[in-house]
């Protein structure tokens, strides 16, 4: 694996654990709460993380999976916790699966970071680009959490 690739996936566990360590102390119900003035919850926005890199990996290698299509109902764009059911994952299984996440992709795609691809209308062809892209994400994502947590 070329160096970059290894400093990306290094940065991709890293701000994943940030994320991880901001939700480290909050309950279950605490992760459901959705303060005045919010749309969505902590358990919400884990679950959109967990989707997005997903969804746009798919979307550059033009291949789609049932779980990203089940997930995508509840933690998709435009969705909030008014669409949660009691099939919808817990705040634990979210946070199992976002710390075994990284390790899955860096297994899966490691070897093919840089395969060009049609491009999404990101602009977007390879999955190096889409770690990239989805890095930021989570950092909005993980400021969020942080707003929540002080409006709780």
């Amino acid at each position: 694996m070329k160096k970059r690739h290894e400093a990306l996936f290094n940065q991709l566990e890293t701000y994943r654990g940030e994320t991880l360590a901001l939700v480290e102390k909050i309950t279950e119900e605490e992760a459901e709460r959705i303060p005045k003035g919010f749309n969505n919850n902590i358990r919400w926005n884990l679950g959109h993380i967990y989707l997005d890199q997903y969804l746009w990996i798919e979307a550059v290698i033009k291949e789609k999976s049932d779980q990203t299509q089940m997930l995508n109902q509840w933690f998709g764009f435009g969705t909030s916790p008014t669409n949660f059911n009691k099939s919808t994952p817990s705040f634990t299984v979210l946070k199992e699966l976002l710390r075994s996440q990284p390790m899955q992709i860096k297994e899966k795609y490691g070897d093919h970071l840089e395969k060009e691809f049609q491009p999404t209308e990101m602009g977007m062809h390879t999955i190096e680009q889409v770690l990239i892209r989805t890095i930021y994400h989570e950092g909005l994502h993980a400021a969020a959490i942080q707003y929540l947590k002080r409006f709780m």
